[in-house]
């Protein structure tokens, strides 16, 4: 899920979990090194989370976006034509190595060197 464009940020993902789970998430993701940015409770209905995919046919290419990510894929030879994005470092990364190879066999996102919304770890691995 990602949070609603009202508190979004930039390549942000969201945790839901039970409000009396906060402290003891909090605390385990800290002890990870990843503490939350921002903790915000679903008090109103412009807090819920929205869906992460969104999908745009262009004719020839259909794009999926991911809150801020965008990937294009020509649609009759599934090959990759562009990845883009606002908010993350690993954008110009990601369209170097996934721009012009076909959809199935791509690389699978992942670079632990250059951390992502507040993920040291880069991008997980598996599709």
């Amino acid at each position: 899920m990602g949070p609603p464009p009202e508190i979004r940020t930039g390549c942000d993902l969201v945790i839901v979990f039970p409000l009396i789970e906060q402290l003891e998430i909090v605390r385990l993701l800290a002890s990870r090194n990843n503490e939350p940015l921002k903790v915000v409770p679903v008090t109103d209905p412009l807090l819920e989370p929205v869906s992460l995919f969104q999908v745009k046919d262009f004719g020839d290419w259909l794009m999926v976006r991911a809150t801020n990510m965008k990937i294009t894929v020509d649609k009759r030879t599934r090959i990759i034509v562009n990845v883009s994005g606002g908010g993350c470092p690993d954008v110009p990364w990601l369209a170097g190595e996934m721009v012009g190879k076909v959809l199935d066999t791509a690389p699978i996102p992942w670079r632990p060197a250059i951390p992502c919304a507040g993920m040291p770890w880069g991008w997980p691995a598996g599709r």
